[in-house]
């Protein structure tokens, strides 16, 4: 038995998925139940009167080519919450496994986990130490039941990288036992690159990426596991079988191509010039008492009055996320990094 059936549910090893109709576009189709004319105004380039292709082969080809890795390592979803939910469910046992999480972090981490009926346990981030992972506290909170071990790197809401070399330490020391889920969705806005290139040496570390926030895709909802090929072949026998909507799958190619890359990299320059110019000067303001530093796509700052900050930011017609539910973030609201125009009206607001 393979390490991966070793820590999965048993149901799921043993679950018989869904056959969908087969997918020969070269024939006629008359075998999946769909009406044979397009919809009015359907400019889409297969027809939305079609399923599409279950896991596209070119959707999936072409995000294994951007993010550097094998095409058998790829599974493709509605954004990275689909993925934490379909590792949730793989490998979770309701009211037996857990998921471990080091707020302040990503909710949907213990979302996911909760509607599963798996316990959230939680390794806080060293908020003294710039809000650094406590990876020996990670490791000894790792019991026998604790299957998935959730890692955001630029970490939201606070924006700052983990530590490196404690991931794949984290990974080694658990291998066998459960799997390491770094969510990358914000690598791209910082200064170290991905850490999908462990994944081949480290079956047991599994990497969250997404085009919602540096391609500018959000609304095309398509997110990205880059995993061990076994436990791919797993989460398709559990994903839905036609999960990537025909118009995501061609906007997404469209956004793959050479010119739309660079694009993409040309409005990422400009991102991080105005990130840089929050950092600079909103500490300067006097409602601001904390600022803290960003290798994402958003600013973390804390106020005298957040309300009050929230309510400025509102008569600018601009919306910042309140950040005071996090833990030991009571005065704190983060900020996307906008236009330069929105910037400055920002700044002017809470100036």
């Amino acid at each position: 038995m393979s390490w991966v059936h070793e820590i999965a549910r048993p149901d799921i090893v043993a679950l018989k998925p869904y056959e969908h109709a087969s997918w020969e576009p070269s024939l006629e189709r008359l075998h999946a139940n769909e009406l044979p004319w397009r919809p009015a105004q359907d400019d889409s380039h297969a027809g939305l009167n079609r399923y599409p292709e279950p896991q596209p082969r070119a959707l999936v080809e072409g995000l294994a080519e951007l993010y550097s890795v094998a095409s058998d390592s790829v599974l493709v979803g509605r954004g990275s919450d689909e993925a934490i939910d379909l590792l949730t469910r793989a490998f979770c046992r309701a009211g037996r496994d857990a998921v471990l999480v080091c707020p302040p972090t990503f909710g949907m981490y213990s979302v996911c986990a909760r509607i599963q009926g798996a316990e959230v346990l939680q390794t806080p981030l060293l908020a003294a130490d710039g809000f650094a992972l406590d990876e020996q506290a990670v490791i000894e909170r790792c019991a026998a039941g604790v299957k998935l071990i959730f890692l955001c790197s630029p970490n939201n809401p606070t924006g700052n990288l983990l530590e490196e070399a404690a991931i794949p330490r984290i990974a080694q020391r658990l291998a066998g036992r459960a799997l390491v889920v770094l969510d990358e969705a914000y690598v791209e806005f910082a200064a170290r690159p991905s850490l999908a290139r462990l994944v081949a040496k480290l079956p047991n570390l599994a990497i969250l990426r997404t085009l919602s926030k540096a391609h500018g895709l959000a609304g095309a909802r398509c997110g990205t596991l880059i995993a061990d090929p076994q436990i791919i072949a797993l989460l398709r026998k559990i994903i839905p079988p036609y999960a990537i909507p025909q118009l995501t799958l061609e906007a997404v190619l469209a956004r793959l191509t050479p010119a739309a890359r660079a694009e993409s990299r040309a409005r990422l320059d400009v991102l991080l010039a105005e990130r840089a110019r929050l950092l600079r000067a909103l500490p300067g303001l006097s409602r601001i008492t904390r600022v803290w530093p960003s290798d994402a796509n958003f600013v973390l700052a804390e106020f005298t009055d957040a309300g009050a900050a929230l309510a400025r930011a509102r008569e600018a017609r601009l919306l910042v996320r309140d950040a005071r539910g996090y833990p030991g973030l009571g005065r704190a609201l983060r900020i996307t990094v906008g236009t330069p125009e929105q910037n400055g009206r920002l700044l002017e607001a809470w100036g």
